[in-house]
């Protein structure tokens, strides 16, 4: 019997793009007949363009009913199904935001830029609650804060804070620089889960073990607490394929780049990559499912991913 493979949804941040160009944009995937379809060009102006994806592009990705939420650096945008923006919203402990995902009627934002995670209450339409993430002598910590206040932590990126996962167990939290999967309980008690490789994005449970991309290894990894981990090497290109290779200022472009990951159910894992390239891998059979490319831009990375839910 033929499967039916999901559609996706993908936003993308372009490296080294100048004033005037696309810093990115957001993305239709279908994998059945091997296509994306672009939606949101992301070309503002009025962003901070030093270093790293700095402000450019567009980040994670939740849904609310026909609502779609988009996060930018800075911003929380909620667009409907034509992809029109309805809504916005700014905070200021909201900096170089990444992934985000949504509990009941709560959205939950890193931002990488405060070593914190934000809440946005979907009713409301305000943000309701922060957490502020800090190690200090080896130990994990961290404090609540009103995000619509005076006090909250000073701008500071030492764990670039880069993934949120919450479930009924609590949230689950890790940076290029935690080296560990956090959880934070009932209590605002900080504990590690697990280690995890440098540099690692996406890490999140999964069927009692981890699942992240280990991008400096280039692989999307499964680790289970018990027996053997498995991983899946990021798609590449021949050289000759790769379109401005060498011309990104910040020296960190390059392909394989692993970031965006999308669980499917217990069969199916999505991982994204750069130049920007959407991966199913089947785990039923240790294979590459399928595969779509948006562009040969080596600088293009894909960022959020989520399974596309409309019809």
């Amino acid at each position: 019997m033929k499967i039916e493979l999901p559609k996706f949804i993908a936003t993308s941040v372009v490296r080294g793009s100048k004033k005037g160009e696309s810093h990115g944009g957001v993305f239709t995937l279908d994998f059945e007949r091997q296509t994306a379809e672009q939606h949101v060009d992301w070309n503002t102006g009025d962003i901070d363009f030093s270093g790293r994806g700095a402000d450019r592009g567009l980040r994670g990705i939740s849904f609310d009913g026909d609502d779609i939420y988009i996060a930018a650096s800075d911003e929380l945008f909620c667009y409907n199904r034509e992809f029109v923006v309805q809504r916005s919203w700014r905070n200021r402990y909201l900096k170089h935001c990444h992934e985000i995902c949504r509990k009941d009627r709560k959205i939950f934002l890193t931002s990488t830029g405060h070593d914190c995670l934000l809440v946005f209450d979907i009713d409301e339409e305000e943000f309701s609650w922060g957490f502020h993430i800090q190690k200090q002598q080896g130990q994990w910590s961290g404090f609540a804060f009103d995000p619509l206040g005076e006090y909250g932590p000073r701008a500071i990126n030492e764990q670039h804070i880069n993934m949120v996962h919450v479930d009924s167990s609590g949230i689950y939290l890790s940076g290029l620089r935690t080296e560990a999967l956090l959880h934070i309980n009932s209590r605002d008690e900080v504990n590690a889960v697990c280690g995890l490789p440098a540099g690692t994005h996406n890490a999140r449970p999964f069927n009692d073990g981890v699942i992240f991309n280990d991008t400096a290894n280039d692989c999307l990894r499964i680790v289970p607490r018990h027996g053997a981990q498995r991983a899946f090497k990021i798609r590449s290109y021949e050289p000759n394929e790769i379109r401005y290779d060498g011309i990104d200022d910040s020296k960190i472009a390059r392909q394989g780049f692993g970031r965006g990951l999308c669980v499917v159910d217990d069969r199916f894992v999505a991982g994204g990559s750069s130049p920007s390239t959407v991966t199913l891998y089947d785990l039923q059979t240790d294979q590459v499912a399928s595969s779509v490319n948006m562009t040969m831009d080596i600088r293009n990375a894909i960022h959020g991913l989520e399974v596309w839910p409309f019809a």
